[in-house]
């Protein structure tokens, strides 16, 4: 039975090939890649060797077939998966900046993508789960879905599965007042129930009101179930921080940067898999960055050669 699960948005992205194409001008994309932050995250996990399912749904199309092809290619389990023959499989369309900014349009509201509903939890897929991981763009996207997933988590929680939470903001979610409050209201929900929090500085503000970095800390361990935060800061690379208040330094791996979508979602599946392995906190957060910095090496959230094998490479300089 699957180790880590994950419950979120399946769908395809269409990219600008290069910088500077906005997307309101008439030209090229490339495309389609299986994507979506969940999946992301999940893919990579499999490719890392654990055993990995995803709660999700597609349309009965060839975008639908994109996906499920590619999640049974890298082994994770889509028993739950909804596939729905009267709707279309979520898109989204993303454009890049010379300064690495991306922008993206969505078309997920009415998709599969929000529609999926978990089963009982104590059926025999998810009852063995060690770890339930959530992205907070899934919990934004439509707003009944996140209240769904928040059903989900405290189940899961309560049978004793721990909590992985990367609360993966995304401002094109939250531009209507209303809408942007429930949003937070739910993440918030979430965080209560974490066990891993992952977020990146402007998330970690954003969801503590904290502005000092210190403070959102302190302010996550208030949290009942918080024992670890992972904290993603760019290129200053990874920080850890435990309830006993350690503290793990991880810079980043220097490498050829072809595409940034998805390096946050592999680095979480790198992590969680490292601690199902029975790593050291800095074994996890090295083996994290190095997941990341292989993710980011290739066109696609997806494409990168993400294994057990590539990691050890890249952490001993041999990979090049």
């Amino acid at each position: 039975m699957a180790k880590i699960w994950t419950m979120g948005e399946l769908l395809v992205e269409i990219m600008r090939p290069e910088a500077d194409m906005p997307l309101d001008l008439t030209a090229p994309f490339q495309g389609p890649f299986p994507s979506g932050s969940s999946a992301i995250m999940i893919s990579a996990a499999a490719r890392l060797g654990q055993s990995a399912g995803i709660i999700s749904g597609v349309g009965k199309d060839a975008f639908g077939k994109c996906l499920m092809d590619r999640l049974a290619r890298d082994g994770v389990d889509t028993s739950h998966v909804l596939v729905d023959p009267d709707r279309s499989t979520a898109c989204a369309f993303i454009a890049y900046t010379s300064d690495g900014n991306r922008s993206y349009l969505f078309h997920w509201d009415d998709t599969p993508a929000t529609m999926a509903k978990a089963p009982d939890v104590t059926c025999a897929e998810l009852k063995e789960a060690v770890y339930f991981h959530v992205m907070g763009c899934a919990l934004t996207a439509k707003l009944s879905y996140g209240d769904e997933i928040v059903r989900t988590v405290r189940d899961m929680r309560a049978q004793g599965t721990k909590i992985s939470f990367d609360p993966n903001v995304r401002v094109e979610h939250l531009t209507n007042p209303a809408k942007r409050e429930k949003s937070y209201e739910i993440i918030r929900a979430i965080l209560d129930e974490t066990s891993i929090f992952e977020p990146g500085i402007e998330e970690l503000k954003i969801v503590t009101g904290e502005n000092d970095i210190d403070a959102g800390i302190r302010a996550c361990f208030e949290k009942p179930y918080l024992d670890t935060v992972l904290l993603k800061m760019g290129d200053r690379g990874l920080r850890v921080y435990t309830k006993d208040g350690r503290v793990i330094e991880q810079p980043l791996f220097r490498v050829p940067v072809v595409d940034a979508t998805g390096a946050g979602d592999t680095t979480d599946a790198a992590f969680l898999c490292s601690l199902l392995e029975g790593r050291t906190l800095e074994e996890a957060a090295e083996r994290a960055a190095a997941a990341g910095a292989l993710n980011v090496m290739a066109m696609g959230p997806m494409e990168g050669d993400i294994s057990p094998e590539n990691i050890d490479r890249l952490i001993a300089g041999t990979l090049f």
